[in-house]
């Protein structure tokens, strides 16, 4: 079965510096560049369980840019929307590990080409055509990227669904109240949100348990909410107008962690995949996100392990495009 209409991805792509081994600088060894970026990683999982999507992204001028846009070259995803910036660096991230592979970033972005997009790149033509938008609050953290993508979701709102991970990432943002301020404000236009209880805690909602914090999530526009949960997999809400109304939930896969950066990005692409390919059951597209998702966390780097469909298969066999 294939898509009618293809995803368009929208936002960030930089590099990501990964260390040989877990502990801080000096300690892990040399560093490796590795394909990165938050609305990047979905991009380049989609492509890689064999839904290739339309990408808006910006690239530098630079030897870095030329690095990433070398990936995408290997990739399926048609070059359209990939904007060169002579006038941009590329984005840098240097990951540190700790001993469970959890990471967290140092971001070198000043002047950094995804966070330079404009609005109106995108033409109503090419949201007419496609079937799904997905955004990333990477690119909100900053103008005029923010200007941009917020024009993306409120013309995309109403032509089709569009998915929204906020990514919260401190280094990124003026303050935590602008975080929450410019996220909440964003859900308007939202139909799918999936984030981690650490991100919208950071955006100012507060439950005591998945199922209210969803809710809370929903009560402003969204008709789908769904939270990543690390090893206790993930869980997932919908409103009667979601096409996975009600509450689900999928304890994951058990898997041998090696990196854990890019693997909600990579979960997204499952869950969104399945459901623009006709998945209706919560239960099933939960399972083929986590599937996705813990493959990704088995190799160093975001998305190197999910070299293509089958890993996921090996997890999960029942994957709704290639019946």
């Amino acid at each position: 079965m294939a898509v009618d209409r293809p995803i368009l991805v929208a936002g960030d792509t930089l590099v990501d510096f990964v260390p040989e081994r877990p502990g801080p600088p000096g300690r892990a060894g040399g560093y490796a560049p590795k394909f990165g970026g938050s609305a990047a990683n979905v991009a380049l999982a989609l492509d890689r369980i064999g839904v290739p999507p339309l990408f808006w992204t910006r690239l530098a001028d630079d030897d870095f840019g030329a690095f990433l846009r070398s990936h995408l070259a290997e990739s399926a995803i048609p070059d359209d929307l990939l904007v060169t910036d002579a006038a941009a660096r590329t984005t840098l991230a240097v990951v540190t590990h700790d001993a469970e592979g959890d990471r967290s970033f140092t971001f070198y972005r000043e002047d950094g080409a995804d966070t330079r997009l404009e609005a109106g790149t995108v033409p109503d033509e090419t949201l007419d055509a496609v079937g799904w938008v997905h955004t990333t609050g990477v690119t909100l953290s900053v103008e005029p990227s923010r200007t941009a993508t917020l024009d993306l979701q409120a013309r995309a709102d109403g032509r089709c669904p569009v998915s929204f991970d906020p990514n919260w990432r401190p280094e990124m943002w003026y303050s935590r109240e602008a975080f929450g301020a410019v996220v909440r404000g964003a859900l308007a236009h939202v139909d799918v949100v999936k984030a981690t209880p650490g991100d919208l805690a950071a955006a100012g909602f507060e439950a005591d348990d998945p199922a209210a914090l969803t809710r809370a999530v929903a009560a402003h526009g969204p008709h789908t909410v769904v939270l990543t949960l690390g090893r206790d997999g993930a869980y997932c809400y919908g409103t009667a107008e979601s096409p996975v109304a009600g509450e689900t939930s999928h304890a994951g896969y058990e898997v041998e962690v090696v990196d854990t950066t890019g693997a909600g990005d990579a979960f997204l692409a499952g869950f969104v995949a399945s459901l623009t390919h006709g998945v209706r059951d919560g239960a099933r597209a939960l399972a083929l996100a986590n599937a996705t998702g813990a493959v990704a966390t088995t190799a160093p780097g975001a998305v190197s392990a999910l070299t293509d469909l089958d890993a996921v298969r090996r997890l999960h066999a029942d994957v709704p495009w290639d019946e």
